[in-house]
């Protein structure tokens, strides 16, 4: 959501989303970044219950250091979104403000250097600008050869979130708004990659989205059965034809978790 668009947020907040990104790097106009930043701390100022994550302007933009004391200064920014994540010293003088960083992996460079950018103390969850680091490479969208190469930086990721202990990425955006199927298809691929979930760009997209991350009804049924046999078996058992051992019991266990029944040990 557009930091200028200061009608918006309370309805961005008002929807079925997790949390909202207010941005202030390219949905605003250059000339309009003074202003953007004047509406959100307006209305983090009349909104004091408010928790937002803002995606300032990149490390090297001369808008990043008032950026950040901007959110430095507002109690509302409850996460802060670092696009163009590159290196690790500039997201360290943002993790001084003691707020979780969500670094956007949008470049070649960003990718070189992943493994330092996850290290840095204060990030809490990468995230993927797929559109962006098409551009950098010089992918031709949505053509299968693009998708290989994005699928490498998809599992570069989830590799090196799991490595730092990291919270799973988050995956890029999709431009489709018009076809529900297709983004459901999308939003449950990057589940099934490891993706805790998706960053969306229009309210439409909301539904199909939350859907294809929580698990249905026939895997938590499944999970419930897992669980049950693990309290009154123990060791290997079989559920539905097939072996279940520790791993399966842990799957079973994170699936209602995910799904908001629980799955604590038994």
């Amino acid at each position: 959501m557009p930091a200028t668009r200061f009608d918006r947020i309370g309805k961005a907040l008002a929807s079925e989303a997790d949390l909202v990104i207010v941005d202030l790097e390219d949905a605003v106009a250059p000339e309009d970044k003074v202003l953007a930043r004047e509406c959100l701390e307006q209305f983090v100022e009349e909104s004091p219950d408010v928790a937002l994550c803002v995606r300032i302007n990149a490390p090297d933009s001369e808008h990043f250091d008032t950026d950040l004391d901007l959110c430095a200064r507002l109690p509302g920014v409850a996460a802060i979104m670092v696009p163009k994540a590159e290196a690790a010293t500039r997201l360290k003088q943002a993790a001084a403000l003691d707020r979780p960083l969500w670094p956007l992996i949008e470049s070649a460079a960003g990718l070189e250097w992943i493994d330092e950018i996850a290290a840095v103390d204060g990030v809490e969850r990468l995230s993927f600008g797929a559109l962006d680091l098409a551009l950098d490479l010089d992918l031709e969208s949505a053509t299968p050869g693009a998708e290989a190469i994005l699928d490498q930086a998809r599992y570069q990721l989830v590799l090196h979130s799991r490595l730092a202990g990291l919270a799973p990425p988050m995956a890029g955006v999709s431009p489709v708004l018009d076809d529900d199927d297709a983004l459901y298809t999308t939003a449950q691929r990057a589940r099934q990659m490891g993706f805790g979930g998706m960053l969306c760009i229009h309210p439409r997209q909301l539904a199909p989205v939350l859907q294809a991350f929580m698990p249905d009804a026939e895997q938590l049924e499944w999970a419930r059965r897992v669980l049950e046999g693990a309290q009154t078996q123990g060791g290997a058992f079989r559920v539905d034809g097939q072996m279940v051992d520790a791993p399966v019991i842990e799957r079973a266990r994170r699936l209602l978790a995910r799904g908001g029944q629980g799955g604590g040990h038994p």
